[in-house]
């Protein structure tokens, strides 16, 4: 082996002198950047060089507690433990050194976090006794039913901010759920974070509140946004019942920017790692730490950047091809258990069914729209596993060692060739599946909507099987076609996708996806890490501060650091998009008509559910009669 590998001895066999003399060994300088992804399910550590690249990546599971149906629940001091283990994995399996370290961001599911505003511990919110350490109630926590219905009786201005009614897995609702059911005591001793937010407070020992946390999530308007003047609206939290939340200048909250408080976008300075923090991290003290974002947002930093070759009908012909108003152009797609799509404005545009526009979120003074889909990945999962052939197909992709999506997309291919097919599509022509099994979000945003097919048979076959699971590939990507089809309408500029998360390694979905929409779909090079990738370039925001504490701008940095995507285009056969078109025609039938329907049943629901407290009354009143005039005889002539 040796003999094999020449090249390699003169690194393996230092001379004596060079393992003990320091003064004759060569270091390169590099500096790294941090970004630490907290999803649902783990913790994520990502260390890219000053290039983007990324050297260190490493992840822990993080405890996630249901204590009843529609509740869930996280703990930041789990939390944090699943980070400084990550972290400290991603440094030392890499060798990392901790002082090349320069900056941190932060991103995290958009979950509640509650601390006491005196001793800063955790406060539980876990009711009825409220006396353990979780104290997150998790963006997918289901329990302020009443609470949000109260807050959208209100039709107050700010709900245009958020798509016209705010969604129960907001967090104002989840604030007001506490009021209801916390002691008095308890309730008056707590502050409130968005969890990126309490990640920074516990990194650095900040209160500095991010823009993207509490305008996308907390309704908060930023100063001088449809004549707001303090950010947090005084008249809403007091209707709704929060006007605790607006003594001393909301300061529970995070305060009044400039006066008790700050808030910044994404990435800009936060302030610097703390000794606490950096002991436990592993690190060393005065890190640069940056604000933070939710993990969707951290998704359009990690993939909207990405350099790829567009054609010029897919590009603003006014600008250079690396100006940040390219990005106006570009449809963010964090698609995972469900899909997030976000896309930047230069102007506000209110968008039926999607949330925003949110000002200062990611970019100061640009506006940021979010869609999204309620179920995509949990989808296609919940229609494999309910199939007869599930378990077959299940088997034999294990046999195969290789994942059932996979494997079903390889079946689809052979099910074309044997069938003589020109396209996959084809297989599918006379099969239509409407998939809202999880309610919608865009563009209807109708919890109660469901699902619909056309074309069921008795088959019970692999084929079968993969004809279905092809069916919900295609409304996935019809349904992104009305999500942009609605926001273009509106004002936006679509005319890419750019793509993270899990499903980019689906070629059939991603073809089918820039088929539908007719335009191309850009997978980034970092398919599994481009949310914590994004995270680690707003560490390198926040490294850039000068002694004012002004950053480089975050475009900038992602046009830097961002890496070669790889571009999905859509289908060059005539037939093929023709088709597409008539079942793009049927998707919208199948989502009218079932709204169609549903309203016809439910005026006959409601006219029956009347009549009994009709006859009822009907009753009531011949008894009365009977005591007034001697009964129903009394009114007859007498024979």
């Amino acid at each position: 082996m040796v003999d094999a590998l020449p090249f390699r001895k003169p690194h393996r066999q230092e001379s004596r002198q060079m393992s003990t003399d320091p003064h004759n060994e060569l270091k390169v300088h590099m500096d790294h950047y941090i970004g630490i992804d907290v999803g649902t399910g783990s913790a994520r550590a990502c260390i890219i060089n000053a290039k983007g690249d990324i050297v260190g990546l490493a992840s822990e599971n993080i405890g996630l507690w249901q204590p009843e149906q529609g509740y869930y629940e996280q703990s930041t001091t789990d939390i944090w433990r699943c980070i400084c283990t990550a972290v400290q994995r991603a440094t030392s399996q890499h060798n990392i050194e901790a002082s090349t370290i320069r900056g941190i961001g932060f991103d995290a599911t958009c979950s509640l976090t509650v601390f006491n505003e005196e001793t800063d511990q955790p406060v539980s919110v876990s009711g009825p006794k409220f006396d353990n350490d979780r104290n997150i109630i998790l963006w997918l926590d289901h329990r302020p039913v009443a609470e949000t219905e109260k807050i959208n009786a209100t039709n107050h201005n700010l709900l245009r901010y958020v798509g016209g009614t705010m969604s129960i897995e907001m967090e104002i609702p989840k604030v007001l759920w506490l009021k209801n059911n916390m002691p008095k005591e308890l309730f008056d001793k707590c502050k409130f974070y968005d969890l990126a937010d309490a990640l920074t407070h516990m990194a650095t020992g900040k209160e500095t509140r991010s823009f993207c946390s509490t305008v996308c999530k907390q309704g908060f308007v930023p100063v001088g946004v449809d004549g707001s003047v303090k950010g947090w609206q005084e008249d809403f939290l007091k209707e709704i019942g929060l006007e605790d939340l607006c003594e001393d200048n909301f300061k529970r909250m995070g305060g009044v920017d400039g006066v008790n408080g700050k808030y910044l976008s994404a990435g800009e300075l936060v302030g610097t790692l703390s000794e606490k923090a950096a002991a436990e991290l592993g690190l060393v003290p005065g890190i640069a730490v940056g604000s933070g974002v939710i993990d969707a947002y951290a998704g359009w930093v990690g993939t909207v950047g990405a350099k790829v070759k567009l054609g010029s009908h897919e590009l603003d012909s006014q600008t250079a091809s690396n100006d940040k108003s390219q990005a106006f152009t570009r449809l963010a797609a964090v698609a995972g258990t469900s899909t997030c799509h976000l896309a930047m404005s230069a102007e506000p545009v209110f968008v039926p069914g999607v949330w925003g526009p949110y000002r200062d979120v990611l970019i100061p003074e640009f506006w940021m729209a979010e869609g999204g889909q309620s179920a995509t990945g949990e989808l296609l999962k919940h229609v494999l596993e309910t199939h007869p052939a599930f378990q077959q197909a299940l088997s034999i992709s294990e046999s195969y060692n290789t994942n059932i999506y996979d494997y079903l997309n390889e079946h689809l291919k052979i099910m074309q060739s044997e069938a003589g097919a020109p396209t996959i599509s084809y297989l599918g022509r006379h099969f239509f599946f409407y998939g809202d099994l999880f309610g919608n979000r865009s563009p209807i945003a109708d919890p109660r909507m469901t699902g619909s097919v056309i074309g069921l048979s008795s088959d019970k076959s692999l084929n079968g099987l993969a004809l279905y699971y092809y069916a919900t590939m295609e409304f996935i990507a019809l349904q992104t076609h009305q999500i942009i089809e609605t926001m273009n309408k509106a004002g936006h500029s679509i005319s890419s996708i750019f793509m993270s998360g899990s499903q980019c390694q689906n070629d059939i979905l991603m073809r089918l996806m820039a088929s539908a929409c007719d335009m191309p779909v850009l997978i980034p090079q970092y398919v599994h890490a481009a949310v914590a990738h994004g995270a680690a370039m707003l560490g390198a925001k926040a490294a850039s501060a000068d002694k004012e504490g002004k950053t480089e701008p975050l475009w900038d940095i992602m046009d830097r650091m961002s890496k070669p995507g790889k571009a999905v285009h859509p289908t060059t056969d005539p037939h093929e998009k023709e088709l597409l078109k008539v079942k793009y025609k049927v998707f919208l039938e199948q989502c009218e008509s079932q709204r169609v329907y549903r309203k016809d049943v439910d005026a006959v629901i409601n006219a029956w559910e009347k009549a009994p407290a009709a006859a009822e009354s009907a009753t009531t009143e011949g008894k009365q009669a009977e005591k007034r005039g001697g009964g129903i005889s009394a009114k007859l002539p007498m024979v």
